[in-house]
């Protein structure tokens, strides 16, 4: 009895995980089992491998990472600026002359008194204008009131401006060619007060007031057009036209010019008048708050204010038309501690805003153990970073004055303050950072008695608003001194 193979159905397929993993495609497995009898039946199983990928960080983990530490990034980016690429040129052929006719000669006959317009575009001087490729876009950084920080500038650090239009054109010169359209000019804003340098070099602009630009990458120059025809006539063309082709070669003048690409630092310096200096949990942010209109956050917990905050002081309504004229800018820089020039607590880094500014104001917690320490402290910090900001002139204000702690000392801690220094300022020259330099040898036997005491020292209570206009008085003389001194030396 002859035997009769039989072949099952192919089973469902089983579908299996299997970790660890090592690779991302499906490894199918075929496996046979035979009966000893007539029946033979086979199975499909195909196993899944899947690979895990490495954790990324996101576009949104990153973006949030700016959002909580945005105190480290907000002054301070670094971005690559590329101007466009100037557009190509063309080759082109003169037409050929017409080839003359019955009809042509009769028709130039009649027309004999009659204006051709030319043909071509040509110069004042009779040669030819060829097309040319459109010019590259160019890159422009310029100052805008409406930002306030560099923090965009971390998620993108690239720019490209557009490359010029070419000539759109092949074949026959004639008068409806046009020159490639030039690409736009590419305008990136920054906040004003940013200075804009090359990547470890020099200094390129500083832009310090609204509307302020600087040039950083100039776009690439259009590509020309040349005239190809044959040797005999060149010589003859040559005298109204320099743009032909003598040679292949001469082909690379046809291809636009490339822009330029420069790395570029951009460091944020606060535009402000007055600067608002002390410890943490002072009161500097109050005090903006009951000056100005701002909203800073306030709290009773140390480094509240992680980045400057910026406030507009009204003019002096006695001057009457002239207040507007006496406006001015504070900023609220976040706490110094001691040994922030070794980095603890925030740092120094936010001191360069205090640059720009002609008044300081120092801010001092009356209610503190020792609160004459606590000047000197900050005292010190300002020289570790920069002697000349205790050249300013600056007034001291004892906050919490409403304290008992506070009231005991006040009379003693007012005239211990007062007497810390050696004479009156001088130095108003903060818009300028061209200032000379004392030598280092000089700048270490100064000790803090060595420089200007302070313009006045104020009590007050910012919280209950004690003393409020005597501070604010005495604020706005020093402003004004900061001014007419200014004016007398000539700045």
């Amino acid at each position: 009895m002859a035997s009769v193979l039989q072949t099952s159905p192919l089973r469902p397929l089983q579908l299996q995980k299997e970790l660890p993993l090592k690779s991302s495609f499906w490894t199918p497995t075929l496996s046979s089992s035979t009966s000893s009898s007539t029946r033979r039946i086979k199975s499909l199983t195909i196993t899944c491998r899947i690979t895990k990928s490495k954790p990324s960080l996101s576009t949104n983990q990153h973006s949030s990472s700016l959002a909580k530490e945005a105190h480290k990034y907000f002054d301070h980016a670094s971005i690559t600026v590329r101007a466009g690429d100037g557009g190509h040129g063309a080759v082109l052929d003169l037409p050929k002359p017409p080839t003359e006719t019955p009809k042509t000669l009769k028709s130039k006959s009649r027309n004999k008194n009659k204006k051709i317009p030319p043909s071509f575009k040509r110069d004042s001087d009779g040669s030819l204008i060829l097309p040319m490729g459109g010019h590259g876009g160019d890159v422009v950084i310029y100052a805008d009131e409406s930002l306030e920080t560099l923090l965009e500038f971390h998620s993108k650090s690239r720019y490209c401006a557009k490359r010029g239009g070419n000539v759109d054109a092949m074949g026959e010169l004639n008068s409806r060619i046009s020159d490639g359209f030039p690409a736009p000019v590419l305008r990136i804003p920054v906040p004003v007060g940013t200075v804009v340098k090359r990547k470890k070099g020099k200094v390129i602009a500083d832009l310090a007031r609204p509307g302020d630009e600087i040039l950083v990458a100039r776009g690439g120059q259009g590509g020309i057009s040349l005239l190809e025809m044959p040797e005999g006539q060149r010589r003859k063309m040559m005298s109204l036209s320099t743009n032909v082709m003598r040679d292949p070669s001469d082909k690379v003048l046809v291809l636009g010019q490339p822009g330029e690409e420069v790395s570029l630092e951009l460091v944020l310096r606060v535009v402000a008048d007055v600067g608002l200096v002390g410890l943490p949990n002072a009161g500097k942010s109050t005090l903006l708050a009951s000056l100005t209109l701002a909203k800073p956050d306030i709290a009773d917990y140390p480094f509240t204010t992680l980045m400057p905050n910026l406030g507009r002081l009204g003019g002096d309504p006695a001057l009457g038309a002239l207040q507007f004229s006496t406006e001015a800018t504070l900023a609220d820089l976040p706490g110094l501690i001691e040994g922030a020039h070794l980095g603890k607590g925030l740092g120094r880094n936010f001191l360069r805003h205090l640059r720009r500014t002609r008044l300081l104001v120092h801010v001092v917690d009356a209610s503190a153990l020792d609160p004459l320490k606590d000047y000197k402290t900050v005292r010190e910090e300002l020289r570790m970073y920069n002697p000349n900001y205790l050249e300013r002139p600056y007034v001291v204000v004892l906050n919490k004055i409403d304290l008992p702690e506070a009231c005991e000392r006040l009379a003693l801690l007012i005239q211990e303050i007062s007497t810390i220094g050696c004479g009156e300022s001088t130095d108003f020259d903060s818009s300028k950072d061209s200032q000379i330099e004392k030598s280092e040898e000089e700048t270490k036997e100064r000790l803090l008695e060595d420089y200007p005491r302070p313009f006045a020292v104020v009590a007050t209570s910012l919280l209950n608003r004690i003393g409020i206009d005597e501070m604010l008085t005495e604020i706005r003389a020093g402003l004004r001194k900061c001014m007419d001194l200014e004016k007398l030396l000539g700045q």
